[in-house]
This record gives C-alpha cells, sequence and structure tokens, in this order.
C-alpha cells in the first residue's frame, strides 16, 4: 500500500495529515491540499542555502535510519512500510499484510495490545528492552499517526540496546555474586551448629534480605560458660555486604573469646565497644548479650542500642527487657548497665533483630507490639515458636532486609524427668568444722543421687577442695552448691573475696597451693567469676556417663 492510496481512504483530519506524511515522504509528489514547505531564506555570504525540516525527503531519511522503523494501519495493523533496517533485522516484509502475519515478530514479543492501546488513546507507549528473534534487545516505541480512536495509523520505531542490556546484564549477575558471597560470608560466620545448655532449649533462623543492598551483618550465638550458665548473643552491624558481614564476624569472634572471662554483661559490651571503634571508627553496631543461671532463675542482660529481649512467662504474660540501654557499639565513651528480668521454669525469651519488626512507614513500637502478641500465643518447641515468629511477621524470601531471631525456653521439667536435675546448697560458716561439714553433707547428697562410687569419690574430694581454697583464701559468707543436671554434676562454692583463684604449680615443699591444681585434673572443667556485690564463685563440673543408671 502506498501512502497516496492509503491517504485516499482517510476522511478528514486524518486524510490531512495523511498527505502532510506524503508531502514528506516525497516532495516531488505532493498532493492537492497539501501544505507549502517553509523554505530557508540564503545566507548572505552566498553559500547554498540549508533545506527547511519540511523540504526533507522524509522516507529517504527513515530508509536510512539505523533504527527500525514500520508503519502499520488500522484496527488490524496492516503493514503500510518498513524501512531497510527493519528488513535487514527479520527479513523481508510484504505490505499490506496484517501485522500479525507481516510482522510476527511483534507477536512475539506482545506488542499487538500496545498498538491497539495507541490507536485507542492517541498516545504514544514504549516498550523497554525486549529480546527480538534475532538475539538482539530492542525499545520500541509506538507513535499515533491520526486522531485517537479513529481509522489511523501507528508508527512503531524500534532502537536496539542491545549493548545496554548485556551490561545491564553484567551489572545484575555482578551484583548477585555480591550478594551471594556476602550471604555465603554471613552463613559461614554464623554457628553451624548451636550449643545446646542442659538447661534450656535452644533454636535459632537467619534469613539474609530479598535484594543485595539487604544483606547485612546480623548475628547470634550460644555460648556455654560452664557451672551450668550460658550467655546468648544477638548483634546487628550497621551497613551492607561484605564489609558488614566481615565486622560482623569479628565481634562474634570476639564476644566467645571476652565470654570466657565470664563477665558481667555490660563488661563484655565495654570491651567490645573498645573493639568496635578499633575495627572501624565509622562502623557501628547493636548488641544484646545475655547470661543465664538456672539458680537464679533469671535473665541478667545488657543492651548495646538494641532492640529489647521479650519474655513469656509460665501464663503466656509477655515482658519486655528494655532497660538499661546503652548506646551502639563503636560509639565509645560510654559506661553500659546490666539489667535482669526473670526466667523462671515454662518460660520462653526472644532476641531479635530489626529486620523482623520494623517496617517502612510503621513506628518500630507497633512492630514489637505485633511481635509480643504473636509470642504470647506462641507455644511448643523452640523451632516452632521460631518459625512462628519470623511467619507472623510476613518474612518472605524477598524480604527487604535480613532476619534473625534467637528463641530460648526454660523448661518446667515434672516426672521423671525432674529426678534429673537435682540442686543442693550447704551455708559455710567458715571455722574449723567447715571442711568435715562440707565433705559430710556432698557424700550424702551424692549418695542420695545415686551417683556411682567413683564419681561420688571425685565430687567429695572436689567439693573438699574448693571449700578448703575458700577458707584459706576468701571471706565469709559461704555457701556450698551441688547440682545435677541430665548430663553433669556441678560443684560450686561462693565466698565474699573478690580475688580469683588461678592454677599454679606448687613447689615440693609448699605446704599449699595444689587444691586448684587437683580440682583442674579429676574434674572435666573448672573455672571462677566475681558475683554481684563483690564475692567470687570458684566451680567445677564432671560429665555423667551415659548408660549408667544414676
Amino acid at each position: 500500500m502506498n501512502f497516496t492510496r492509503w491517504s485516499a481512504r482517510l476522511p478528514g483530519t486524518q486524510r490531512r495529515a495523511a498527505a502532510r506524511t506524503e508531502t514528506a515522504v516525497s516532495p516531488d509528489r505532493r498532493g492537492e491540499g497539501s501544505v507549502p514547505a517553509a523554505r530557508a531564506e540564503p545566507p548572505a555570504d552566498g553559500t547554498a542555502p540549508l533545506p527547511a525540516v519540511d523540504e526533507l525527503p522524509a522516507r529517504d531519511v527513515l530508509d536510512r535510519v539505523p533504527a527500525l522503523v514500520a508503519l502499520v494501519h488500522g484496527p488490524d495493523h496492516r503493514l503500510a512500510y518498513v524501512n531497510d533496517a527493519y528488513t535487514a533485522a527479520f527479513g523481508a516484509r510484504h505490505l499490506g499484510e496484517p501485522a500479525r502475519d507481516a510482522l510476527p515478530e511483534l507477536t512475539e514479543l506482545g506488542l499487538l495490545p500496545l498498538l491497539d492501546q495507541v490507536l485507542r488513546s492517541g498516545r504514544p507507549r514504549t516498550l523497554k528492552s525486549r529480546k527480538g528473534p534475532d538475539g538482539r534487545s530492542y525499545t520500541f516505541t509506538c507513535t499515533p499517526v491520526g486522531e485517537p480512536g479513529g481509522d489511523g495509523a501507528v508508527l512503531v520505531f524500534a532502537t536496539d540496546v542491545t549493548d545496554h542490556a548485556e551490561a545491564a546484564e553484567r551489572l545484575r549477575a555482578s551484583e548477585r555474586r555480591q550478594r551471594e558471597t556476602a550471604v555465603t560470608l554471613q552463613r559461614s560466620l554464623l554457628p553451624q551448629e548451636l550449643e545446646q545448655p542442659d538447661d534450656l532449649r535452644i533454636a535459632a533462623t537467619y534469613q539474609p534480605g530479598g535484594t543485595e543492598a539487604a544483606v547485612g551483618g546480623d548475628w547470634y550465638d550460644v555460648i556455654t560458660l560452664g557451672g551450668g550458665r550460658t550467655a546468648l548473643v544477638i548483634g546487628d552491624v550497621m551497613g551492607r555486604g561484605v564489609r558488614a558481614a566481615a565486622v560482623m564476624g569479628q565481634l562474634r569472634t570476639a564476644v566467645r573469646a571476652y565470654a570466657r572471662l565470664d563477665l558481667p554483661p555490660h563488661e563484655i559490651l565495654q570491651l567490645l565497644d573498645g573493639l568496635a571503634t578499633e575495627i572501624d571508627a565509622n562502623q557501628i553496631a547493636t548488641c544484646a548479650y545475655a547470661i543465664h543461671d538456672p539458680n537464679e532463675g533469671r535473665l541478667v542482660y545488657a543492651s548495646a542500642g538494641h532492640l529489647p529481649i521479650l519474655v513469656r512467662d509460665e501464663h503466656g504474660t509477655v515482658s519486655r527487657a528494655d532497660e538499661p540501654t546503652g548506646p551502639p557499639l563503636g560509639t565509645g565513651g560510654w559506661m553500659h548497665a546490666s539489667g535482669s528480668i526473670a526466667l523462671g521454669p515454662g518460660s520462653t525469651a526472644v532476641l531479635y533483630t530489626d529486620g523482623l519488626v520494623e517496617r517502612r512507614n510503621e513506628d518500630l513500637d507497633e512492630g514489637i507490639a505485633a511481635l509480643e502478641r504473636a509470642l504470647s500465643g506462641a507455644t511448643g518447641t523452640p523451632q516452632v515458636v521460631c518459625d512462628r515468629l519470623v511467619r507472623s511477621a510476613g518474612v518472605t524470601a524477598d524480604h527487604d532486609d535480613d532476619v534473625a531471631v534467637l528463641v530460648l525456653q526454660h523448661p518446667a521439667r515434672t516426672g521423671s524427668e525432674s529426678e534429673l536435675f537435682r540442686n543442693a546448697a550447704l551455708e559455710l560458716l567458715g571455722g574449723v568444722e567447715a571442711a568435715p561439714r562440707a565433705r559430710a553433707f556432698a557424700s550424702g547428697v551424692l549418695t542420695s543421687w545415686r551417683f556411682p562410687g567413683d564419681l561420688h569419690d571425685a565430687g567429695v574430694l572436689a567439693a573438699s577442695e574448693l571449700v578448703a581454697n575458700s577458707l584459706q583464701h576468701g571471706t565469709p559468707p559461704m555457701r556450698l552448691r551441688l547440682r545435677r543436671t541430665d548430663r553433669r554434676l556441678i560443684i560450686e562454692v561462693t565466698d565474699g573475696d573478690d580475688h580469683l583463684p588461678r592454677r599454679r604449680q606448687a613447689e615440693p615443699a609448699d605446704e599449699s597451693g595444689r587444691g586448684i591444681a587437683i580440682v583442674a585434673t579429676i574434674a572435666s572443667n573448672w573455672g571462677s567469676r566475681n558475683t554481684p556485690g563483690g564475692g567470687k564463685a570458684v566451680w567445677c563440673e564432671f560429665l555423667l556417663p551415659t548408660g549408667r543408671p544414676m
């Protein structure tokens, strides 16, 4: 179909527009009623005049442009024109046929509905970066020619954007590799298997964010301190990517090292604060560090700008451990403080990062309150509770931030299980009768717990040596405590002196100095720590033999 025959079918305004198109395409074949082209005035210097835009041979221009051009007419989009670039890309075309036959590539790319929209609305539409049958990528712009809703035409202009598309794909692939590297590093630095203390049941989960920018430095850890005590840690390094994950790894390693000192939570955070400043003065992190002592039935904690720990008691009531809280790690110059919250039998505690509760355009307290409601009705094992909290918060694979959750339960033990967890304590006032009383008490307790003879004798000896050490180097009040779990026997002596004992090699002529060495030799593990109020506790533990009745 040529322009003259096509325009003859158009009424009114569309015919006049087509006449202008024909004039532009071929100035030598101007039809009746065409608008004369404006001519440029000849330059004063006598050089050749520049042609006006209306005088340019539009069809010749369209034939020569490197972009792909096609013109389709009418509601069935009959092909009226294709340029040489279009033919070179997709092959020769038959004019006059509907686009679905003449331009099958437009059908494959889903452009026919777009052509309908352009005809109806009279407005241009663009389809970005679609791969054609030749394997190259094009951006298609469809521009109406004629009145909206009429029997007009659509000019299809396709620009080859293959280089841009390939560059964008390379960039996306690089971003995916960086994200995969960050996620791999992140997961490798997290605990591969959680330590499971005797008195707690623990589960955790980590969910990376769904975009490269969302891979951050969330971490958690569980550290058995000995003597039945357990440290629980959760933190969040500000920033994203490999750098945040690397800083997280350094802080987590430092926490495990500092935890062996068995310091109060706020002192651990003081040490971490200084280390975070040394790692990177511009890098900050939030952290919550808590210690569970089964003898106290409480969770002692300190927070460096982290979200409050939530505790659900045996009745389903949820409380926040939100005071005291100091600034994030890496800010320096702040004295952190420890607080405590009850964690008795039947209780559940949750430590989490902000990805679980923080949402755009939503107050943070609303997210924490929603988590409290979800926790109040959450029952089952720690892993079940953990999964339920993540689901209730709407965390999915494409979540916009990474999420770490640590759930711990202090189970209420009943029946035969309760027989495996026992406590016994004796107050010692000092004096020459303290050591014999301690030995007699330990012997009676271990006998009542039906320990075998070798473990009974080792426990009595350890209790005697710890009490003797306290009598010689400590001050009243003194207490001997024996505790058994399903896995170990723990013996602990506390007194009012804050000087911590150390193991040393006694000389043959020395009359003392061998007590701690003896305890360290016969026990599976031993240690000491300072207690609130200026005293200390010295403990040791024995692993129970498996498969033997107790």
